[in-house]
């Protein structure tokens, strides 16, 4: 009998029922920690708010970016901390941490500690990524992974689509310091059936896995000085860059844009949020799952999932055909149509990278690969501040948002190629 591949035999320890359950508990996770992140962009354009803090535009995108100083500068340590005691316990302490500082958020008394607080949050929220990522790795088939990846990387889109919404009722009907305060507390309900239900995983793969598996895991890693000197990682570090600079522009700039460019309250600006990532999520999970049954059916997996990252990144492009167009029905439509569209990409784009990179350094390059995704947090909130105060429109910004698009397909089309992905020892 012909022995299976590590990338296609399915990993041990849990049963296939439990497997997903605990995807579905990682994407609920991405929720609770997106719906903290997209808070602070919903807050900074209620009056109240930004009267308190007496904030410019540029202090606006300053505060955005906070969060992601500290989670960028983390993202390799977060992998590192995985691949050596698991993912289980350091998620568990992340999301403990990420949680309390919402909450805390709500007795911000000046614009120092709010920024304080959002930097922490990124050190909270910092091994989230590397910790599931590490986790779908180990316990999914390649097969299985993109399906996996859409429905965890859901959890990143529904949670501004919830998170805008909520946040805007919340500010709405109780002001802003309950809306952190309620979302801060009422997460923590989620650690009961994480700490319950996954099994620790420190030294192995997978919860029930083997110690010739371990081993092989082992023998699988790749020297740092080999994955700095690949084409792969480099194309992969460009590509999510370019990618999440769109997505973090629209995490902390879309509700603004809707409010003062297109002159939609306060809610609608929150309810065309939540429709945009709510479109993604959706695409996320069917580009998965698409691509998966491709490969099933013996395509090569490399070919099929950089080809649903490259049609992401082209429909993303469309952004620009609603911000210029003097409708607001077009602007909407296009702001809807190019953030779900991206979403094909979305599964796929991180599946490939654990496609082409040896299991035995997946969390350092879930680390460095979200470093790259957080430079774009903190690239894409300040640099759009700045525009708008030194243009007085978004178009200059959304034009950015284009060009960084279509870097991203050149670094997929060039660098992403399964000729340069690293070799072992």
């Amino acid at each position: 009998m012909v022995s299976q591949s590590p990338a296609s035999r399915t990993p041990p320890g849990y049963s296939t029922s439990r497997r997903w359950f605990i995807v579905v508990l990682l994407a609920l996770a991405a929720v609770f920690a997106y719906v903290d992140r997209v808070n602070l962009s919903v807050a900074l354009i209620d009056v109240d708010f930004k009267q308190f803090f007496q904030l410019t535009n540029t202090d606006r995108g300053l505060t955005n970016s906070a969060f992601f100083w500290s989670y960028a500068a983390l993202q390799i340590p977060a992998g590192w901390i995985v691949d050596r005691y698991g993912s289980k316990y350091p998620m568990a302490m992340g999301f403990l941490v990420w949680s309390v500082l919402t909450a805390i958020t709500s007795l911000t008394t000046g614009f120092s500690m709010l920024f304080a607080i959002r930097l922490l949050l990124g050190v909270g929220e910092a091994v989230m990524h590397p910790a599931s990522m590490r986790w779908i790795r180990f316990n999914f088939a390649e097969k299985q992974r993109g399906l996996a990846i859409g429905l965890f990387m859901s959890g990143s889109k529904f949670g501004p689509a919830i998170g805008a919404v909520a946040a805007a009722w919340l500010i709405e009907n109780h002001g802003w310091r309950a809306m952190f305060l309620i979302l801060g507390l009422g997460s923590l309900l989620w650690l009961a059936p994480w700490l319950l239900i996954v099994r620790n995983d420190r030294g192995t793969g997978s919860a029930g896995q083997s110690a010739a598996a371990a081993v092989e895991a082992a023998a699988d890693e790749v020297p740092m000085r080999r994955l700095l000197a690949s084409p792969v990682l480099w194309g992969t570090i460009i590509g999510t860059f370019c990618y999440m600079y769109f997505v973090y522009f629209c995490l902390t700039w879309m509700p603004a844009y809707f409010n003062e460019a297109r002159h939609l309250s306060l809610a609608s600006s929150s309810l065309y949020t939540t429709f945009s990532f709510a479109g993604m999520a959706t695409m996320s999970i069917l580009g998965g799952l698409a691509a998966d049954r491709l490969i099933a059916r013996g395509i090569d997996a490399v070919r099929v999932r950089k080809a649903f990252t490259i049609a992401g990144f082209l429909l993303a492009t469309t952004v620009l055909i609603g911000a210029t167009s003097a409708s607001l029905n077009v602007a909407l439509f296009f702001s809807v149509l190019s953030l779900s569209g991206l979403g094909l990409a979305t599964a796929n784009y991180w599946a490939l990278t654990q496609t082409l990179i040896p299991s035995g350094s997946i969390g350092r390059i879930v680390g460095i690969q979200n470093f790259a995704a957080s430079l774009a947090g903190i690239v894409a909130p300040i640099l759009t501040g700045w525009l708008v105060d030194v243009t007085k429109s978004f178009d200059a910004p959304i034009k950015a948002v284009s060009i960084f698009i279509v870097v991203g397909i050149a670094a997929y089309l060039f660098l992403v190629r399964e000729k340069y992905a690293p070799a072992r020892a």
